[in-house]
């Protein structure tokens, strides 16, 4: 096991280098550098200006030149300033991913802690009317835009009731229940636009986990039924989930956008499409690297549950 950790992590540090590189060249073939954008701004600028001002800051290299000089850099540290904020990336960074991870974890704990007991629960009655009602909810959910169910509880819990705010996050120096009202709207939209799709998964898991031989076998030895679920069927049928959750863990850390813009969140969404509308280079580059990262840390903790999962699971194989 340790040493299939090894080699995934390797695999996911060479895959980040080579996302650095491609979503570098992606951002440099971006119209409007700071040069350019200099230029039109100041109609005196001429062109021996600008070219004097691309050398100084080495925009007259070759593509792979300034990678070169940008991954130094950010070895040691320096991941360059922000244009639009004017300080340093991970002081900008660092609050709006803190922003994020509030968000995105309260609101994946709360989708799967509904999730799984009433997708088990779907699975263990078929074709009854409370698997007929927990579908029909599930696909109202997934169908309902997230703006639209922002919209919503802005109108019916902010404005209607007033019982919390219509968005924003709370100060620095505010206390805990500041902070629990102005983040219930935005968890309870984000968790109820996942929850209708990880139901559905363990439901369908959950279903076909129980036809299998062994379920069978469980149930004719005498099991009770909570021991058959529980002990036997529960933890092979989240293998598909973890696998879901894996996947949509990197596009939760930078998708939220429509909800983060909806009740002026300050998170990561938000952060990397101002900042590739401000043509901020250095901000969402490493916006999107974290996203990347995320993706690659949430695919590495989908090994790990596997195998505290289903301890049949063996990676000596893939080791060797």
């Amino acid at each position: 096991m340790l040493g299939f950790l090894s080699v995934r992590i390797l695999q996911s540090l060479l895959v980040l280098w080579v996302m650095s590189f491609l979503i570098y060249a992606l951002i440099g073939l971006m119209p409007g550098d700071p040069i350019d954008l200099m230029i039109t701004a100041n109609p005196d600028f001429t062109s021996e200006d600008a070219a004097r001002l691309k050398a100084l800051y080495g925009l007259d290299q070759p593509l792979t030149v300034r990678y070169g000089n940008w991954l130094s850099a950010a070895l040691s540290g320096d991941l360059g300033y922000s244009r639009l904020y004017s300080q340093p990336v991970l002081d900008v960074i660092g609050p709006r991913l803190a922003n994020t991870a509030i968000l995105v974890g309260s609101s994946l704990v709360l989708a799967l802690l509904i999730a799984i007991p009433v997708g088990v629960i779907a699975a263990i009655r078929p074709y009854s009317a409370l698997d007929y009602l927990v579908n029909l909810v599930c696909f109202a959910g997934i169908s309902a835009p997230p703006f639209w169910l922002a919209l919503l509880a802005i109108m019916l819990f902010s404005i209607t009731l007033g019982w919390f705010p219509a968005g924003g996050a709370a100060a620095a120096d505010a206390g805990f229940l500041e902070h629990v009202e102005h983040a219930v709207l935005p968890v309870g939209v984000l968790t109820l636009a996942s929850v209708g799709g990880f139901t559905r998964f363990m439901r369908a898991s959950m279903l076909q986990t129980l036809r299998q031989d062994y379920i069978r076998t469980a149930a004719a030895k005498g099991l009770s039924e909570f021991r058959v679920v529980t002990g036997h069927a529960m933890r092979n049928a989240l293998l598909p989930l973890v696998t879901i959750v894996a996947l949509s863990f990197g596009t939760l850390f930078s998708g939220a956008l429509i909800t983060e813009t909806m009740f002026a969140w300050l998170g990561m969404g938000k952060t990397i499409y101002d900042a590739i509308l401000g043509n901020d280079f250095n901000l969402a580059l490493v916006g999107l690297l974290i996203a990347t990262a995320m993706t690659l840390a949430g695919n590495l903790l989908a090994d790990v549950s596997y195998a505290a999962l289903d301890p049949r699971l063996d990676f000596k194989a893939e080791d060797a």
